[in-house]
């Protein structure tokens, strides 16, 4: 059965981090889902716990602050993070994307400035590159990071509005795309760290959305926000796009990972519940048609796992391509729409019902096929190579 396998990328050390990430999520994670769909957040204070016990940045070197570990950590705490029923926490976005950004490119000073507090929990940190006028067509942002000054008191003065963002409400540095040469397009484009203590930024609404109801996605408005010229990430005018594409494959694997978590739980619970529950004088499980559809969307969650462990393999090699985490992006989130709606026609009315963990996996899966850039970008990135 989906989620009793165990990956080959697996060892002693990540058995052992499943055992204790499982513990914190069930005890951090699942008992608090309809209080922070309430208030649109998760507490802040949890980055604290996560930190505390060494669930930050655990892919990050240790003389960071982090925990020294690869790509294989992060997926195991975002798979019991999803198996625990969490789509609330942007742990990802923060340990997988974010302190990665920064490892990778940063100065060494920006590193020692901002990794450890965010391995700690101290600080949350976001990415903003999606505006309200552009989403994947990242060569086009209209966002600004002038250059005034120069030598020692140089500074970058930002300016543009952001959405869609990840840990919006409770980000305390943000990642901007921005044009720091407004003539150029690719070539234009930057990456520099916005403390979001600063005079000018400004948070905006924290959106309403169709799942994902615990997640703070929120707006952000940048109205001559004045950072030191130390905070360009990497030192060095127009090397963001570049460094936004080499990031990119990791996190659509990260939505990979959490997309066959996402069906492997959609399966188990429904399993559980057409077992359980009878009509016409016998489990819906002894029903042809549930038994099919629960073969059929096993096997797609099986299929994708047999991917998926590929592609983590390679990663932790560093051999992850882009068109293969392409693949597995578009692949494991279409899949996953599939099974959940399926699972949730098993549940019957009850499905529908958001009580029922089943709805909230399926209202979740649809936005994986849009995040991370749309599967159509996807598909539009692997034509390239054929």
């Amino acid at each position: 059965m989906p989620g009793t396998h165990r990956s080959s990328w697996m060892n002693d050390d990540l058995d052992a981090l499943r055992e204790m990430t499982r513990t914190f999520c069930e005890k951090e994670l699942t008992p608090h889902q309809e209080r922070w769909a309430e208030q649109k957040e998760v507490d802040r204070e949890l980055w604290n716990k996560a930190g505390e016990v060494g669930l930050l940045c655990m892919s990050i070197p240790e003389e960071y602050g982090g925990g020294g570990g690869t790509f294989a950590h992060e997926a195991v705490l975002l798979e019991e993070q999803t198996y625990a029923g969490d789509s609330a926490w942007g742990v990802s976005v923060h340990s997988g994307i974010v302190a990665h950004y920064i490892a990778g490119y940063g100065t060494e000073e920006q590193k020692k400035r901002w990794l450890p507090k965010m391995a700690s929990g101290e600080l949350v940190g976001a990415i903003a590159m999606t505006e309200p006028g552009t989403g994947s067509d990242l060569q086009n942002i209209r966002t600004r990071a002038i250059r005034d000054g120069s030598g020692d008191d140089a500074e970058y003065v930002v300016n543009g509005a952001k959405t869609f963002i990840t840990n919006g409400a409770q980000a305390d540095i943000v990642i901007v795309a921005a044009k720091t040469n407004p003539e150029e397009a690719a070539q234009g484009v930057s990456l520099v760290v916005v403390e979001t203590e600063r005079e000018g930024f400004r948070r905006g609404r924290v959106l309403d959305k169709i799942g994902l109801k615990g997640q703070d996605t929120a707006e952000m408005f940048f109205d001559d926000v004045r950072i030191p010229a130390d905070n360009l990430l990497g030192g060095q005018e127009g090397q963001g796009f570049v460094q936004l594409m080499q990031q990119l494959p990791q996190e659509r694997l990260i939505i990979a990972v959490t997309a066959v978590a996402a069906m492997e739980a959609a399966v188990k619970i429904t399993l559980a519940y057409t077992k359980d529950r009878t009509a016409f004088g016998r489990e819906i499980f002894k029903f042809q048609n549930t038994k099919f559809k629960l073969a059929e969307s096993a096997t797609e969650a099986t299929v994708c796992r047999a991917f998926l462990d590929q592609c983590i393999e390679q990663h932790v090699r560093g051999e992850l391509d882009v068109p293969t985490a392409a693949m597995a992006k578009w692949w494991t989130t279409d899949r996953l729409s599939r099974v959940a709606d399926e699972c949730l026609q098993l549940f019957g009315g009850y499905g529908y019902m958001t009580e029922y963990p089943i709805s909230q996996v399926w209202t979740a899966a649809r936005v994986q096929r849009i995040f991370g850039g749309t599967n159509e970008i996807m598909k539009e990135i692997i034509s390239r190579t054929l």
